[in-house]
């Protein structure tokens, strides 16, 4: 992935337990000051992350996800059209759809995702399996992002299109 512009988006609430794992990654990411990669925390992923995205060649969104077998997990995202329209909780796939509709920009799109095992709590902390995706997803990134990992792209679960991510509960 040399000489692209490449985008990481950590999202997720660190007041909610292993929810900040997108945040927290990002963190640590943007700690190693890897050329060529910009790095973005938010709450949520927002229709306003497409103009950001369209200027980017690869994107990567890293959140928390309560369904993941593994320590992490990174697969590819394809563009989708929502299916209702929010300003904001938009799904990866539908940020990237918005980035080619308006901005005529197709990046490259990827999901990592990350163990989650508490969600259910308020407070900040995560749970050791949170912390072991982590720790192993920031193992494997900077190589991905160097273009010297495996090649092989681990699938896993396809998200909701929009709306709580899994795990998360409606309060």
């Amino acid at each position: 992935m040399t000489g692209k512009r490449i985008l990481v988006i950590g999202y997720g609430n660190p007041g909610r337990a292993d929810d900040g794992l997108g945040p927290a990654l990002a963190e640590r990411l943007e700690a190693l000051r890897i050329p060529g990669v910009t790095v973005e925390t938010d709450y949520q992923l927002s229709i306003e992350h497409a103009a950001l995205a369209a200027e980017h060649d690869i994107v990567i969104f890293a959140d928390a996800d309560a369904n993941a077998g593994a320590p992490f997990y990174i697969r590819p995202v394809s563009p989708i059209p929502a299916g209702r329209f929010t300003s904001h909780s938009v799904a990866p796939g539908e940020v990237l759809h918005i980035a080619r509709s308006c901005f005529n920009a197709s990046p490259e799109g990827y999901l990592l995702g990350m163990r989650a095992v508490d969600l259910g709590r308020f407070g900040e902390g995560m749970s050791e399996g949170a912390r072991e995706g982590l720790g192993a997803a920031m193992e494997f990134l900077p190589r991905f992002l160097a273009g010297n990992a495996d090649d092989r792209v681990a699938a896993g679960p396809e998200p909701p299109a929009a709306g709580p991510r899994p795990g998360m509960r409606k309060c």
